[in-house]
């Protein structure tokens, strides 16, 4: 490959077209982006960023984040000028079709090479800061030789407007990233128009003021970039590379506007462009010459990666064993024993702890087994009960802990643990109030589409939260997360629920939300079971000998009216069964048979959860009932609140007995 930039910039125009044809082609699409960014992504992948697309998921490789998600073209034309195997020239062509590998957005898991979902702004940038601190964390673990490598991210105005990216180069620039680079392609233009009609933030002073180096650089200037780039990769510090670029970079007429955004240029409007940047081929059409410059490109690192399989290869058995377990996301056997014990302990104690007390508990056997969770909290630390004795804080003079204070940061929070989850190695898992989850949950839902395992420990889980009012009182939270596809909702009802519900979360590939409360709850699983009730989603109470007269549904700290009903029934010889609903989703997972045997009865159904009822409707049929909340919470002792709204023995009782 030639050095020269005439070389360089036809690499960067090869980019060009294959964005505007691919736009053009599917008749909608973001071309301008791609158009702009062509440069300075050549300089980074021809220069700098370290992958080998025969190895996509090489462990040490580079991870580039395209937090500019709308912009996938520019992505998947390099992926298919270096070598992506899925990326072939017939994939480019469906673009944004149906089954194809270039969907409108880039998606983790569906692409090769893709790093992470993009598209929702801001998520990107902020995932990569997860990204970049896991990166500092297994380095410190177990040594350069093993793991040493950047995290890059292309960015967009868009992109830095949003809120979430405050929270993230906050936390990154507090945390020192230094292995952190940001290129931020400025090119003043929004869908609306010209960014000065929003926006008028000088980023420069604002990531200086978090702490970042920065610097700006004209974004089609290939050898400025270099430059740039190579000076950053020096600093102690994440780095802001801000790239002043056109976006419709080449396009006669819609070069520099937002005609160029969001849409289609013409075929009128490419023919001109050819003329422009005089590229003289058809559709789809790349010379063999830049062709084969880009191939070398991708394989440029293919004896660096291989380096480091040897050097992996050679590393101490035991530190191999640990650094493969850990990528590999090996679970210890010790952890399901050591939960079986505690839940021996809870059956003969039979404590009465709020149950995100009873978490930390259960936390602090299981981390000292599983040295890859990394917990945290958004400022909540003593409330949520996420840290436990030998959890050390992360600093960025010391990325040896386990325990990261986000601060009041809750979006950047979550989508930080989707990075460190992204780049394997760790299980991340954090605290805040399950209110504030309407905070997280951007990050939460990408969490679900991606399918990657974070743990969010979501505490205050209802009205029981009580003088905060309210503000604080979280209703229609739990509905609202349920509703979620591939996200695990529990809401475990005493110790021993809390125990097998975390053992769930351990396990499982998936996200997970472990809603707790605030206030005791009762134990009601005395006679110890090896087997995790949990994992059905939904089980039995006790036992009955007769099909029921009332079935009575319940989760978290509800449960224990139902029981308190139950017990009141049974002295009027009524046969009630209660059954404790820690998941919905894991409930829905077992057969026809399982869930119908579980919730019949010869009378009604009654759903008792301190939220709204929404979702609760299918278990509990036309003649079912549920108590609950119609409305918002209010300020007073947790107590006075069952009783003021009703979720309470008496209300449950006068319902069953005027509709049995």
């Amino acid at each position: 490959m030639e050095n020269s930039d005439v070389s360089q910039k036809k690499m960067a125009d090869a980019i060009r077209f294959l964005a505007v044809d691919a736009v053009q082609n599917a008749g909608c699409g973001h071309p301008g982006m791609p158009m702009g960014a062509a440069d300075f992504a050549t300089v980074l992948f021809s220069k700098f960023l370290k992958v080998d697309p025969k190895v996509p998921d090489w462990q040490d490789r580079d991870r580039l984040v395209l937090s500019a998600g709308h912009g996938s073209m520019l992505l998947y034309a390099i992926h298919h000028l270096i070598g992506y195997k899925d990326m072939t020239l017939d994939q480019i062509k469906n673009f944004r079709q149906l089954n194809s590998v270039t969907p409108g957005h880039p998606e983790y898991g569906h692409t090769l090479g893709v790093e992470t979902t993009t598209g929702p702004l801001g998520q990107g940038i902020s995932t990569a800061v997860g990204m970049a601190i896991a990166e500092r964390i297994l380095n410190s673990r177990f040594g350069s030789d093993i793991v040493d490598h950047n995290t890059y991210v292309i960015a967009s105005d868009g992109d830095l407007m949003e809120g979430i990216s405050h929270e993230a180069i906050g936390l990154a620039g507090h945390l020192g990233l230094s292995k952190l680079i940001v290129l931020y392609d400025s090119n003043n233009i929004s869908i609306d128009g010209s960014l000065e009609l929003s926006d008028s933030t000088d980023q420069g002073k604002r990531f200086e003021a978090s702490g970042w180096s920065t610097r700006e650089v004209d974004g089609h200037d290939h050898n400025e970039i270099e430059e740039a780039i190579a000076d950053e990769l020096k600093t102690d510090c994440p780095s802001l590379i801000i790239c002043k670029t056109t976006i419709g970079y080449g396009s006669p007429d819609k070069a520099g506007t937002s005609a160029s955004h969001g849409a289609p240029l013409n075929q009128e409007e490419i023919d001109s462009m050819r003329e422009n940047l005089e590229w003289n081929h058809g559709p789809f059409e790349i010379p063999t010459d830049i062709k084969d410059a880009w191939r070398l490109v991708g394989l440029k690192n293919t004896s660096i990666r291989k380096d480091w399989e040897e050097r992996l290869s050679k590393t101490d058995d035991k530190k191999k064993v640990k650094f493969l377990h850990a990528v590999n996301g090996d679970i210890s056997d010790l952890v399901s024993e050591n939960i079986q014990e505690l839940k021996q302990k809870y059956s003969s104690e039979s404590p009465k702890l709020a149950t995100r007390q009873s978490s930390q508990q259960v936390l602090e056997i299981i981390n000292p087994i599983i040295e890859e969770m990394i917990g945290g909290s958004a400022d909540l630390t003593p409330s949520n009960n996420t840290k436990t004795k030998d959890l050390n804080p992360i600093s960025k003079d010391n990325f040896n802990g386990r325990f990261i204070h986000y601060g009041i940061r809750e979006h950047g929070m979550a989508a930080a643990m989707n990075g460190m989850a992204l780049h394997k190695g760790l299980i991340p898992y954090s605290g805040t109030f399950l209110i504030f989850s309407d905070y997280c949950r951007p990050s939460i839902r990408l969490a679900a589409l991606m399918g990657i395992k974070v743990i969010h420990v979501m505490t205050h889980d209802s009205i029981g939260v009580g003088e905060d009012g309210p503000t604080h009182q979280p209703v229609e939270q739990i509905p609202s997360l349920r509703a979620i596809p591939n996200l695990n909702v529990l809401r475990p009802g005493d110790a021993t629920e809390v125990a097998e519900c975390w053992e769930i979360a351990i396990k499982s590939k998936q996200p997970t939300v472990i809603a707790l409360s605030r206030q005791g709850c009762e134990h009601f699983r005395n006679t110890f079971e090896s087997s995790n009730k949990c994992e059905l989603g939904g089980y039995e109470v006790g036992s009955i000998s007769k099909k029921p007269d009332i079935c009575i549904i319940s989760t978290g700290s509800e449960i224990s009216i139902a029981i308190d009903v139950k017990n009141e029934l049974e002295k009027e010889d009524i046969i009630c069964k209660v059954v404790s609903m820690p998941s919905f989703e894991l409930f829905e997972k077992q057969s026809d048979n399982y869930k119908k045997t579980l919730l019949e009865t010869n009378g009604i159904r009654i759903g008792i959860e301190a939220s709204v009822g929404t979702g609760w409707e299918k278990y509990l049929g036309e003649k079912g009932f549920f108590i609950g909340m119609s409305g918002f919470g209010a300020s007073a002792p947790a107590s006075d609140l069952y009783q003021h709204f009703e979720i309470n023995k008496a209300n449950v009782l006068k319902v069953i007995k005027e509709n049995l």
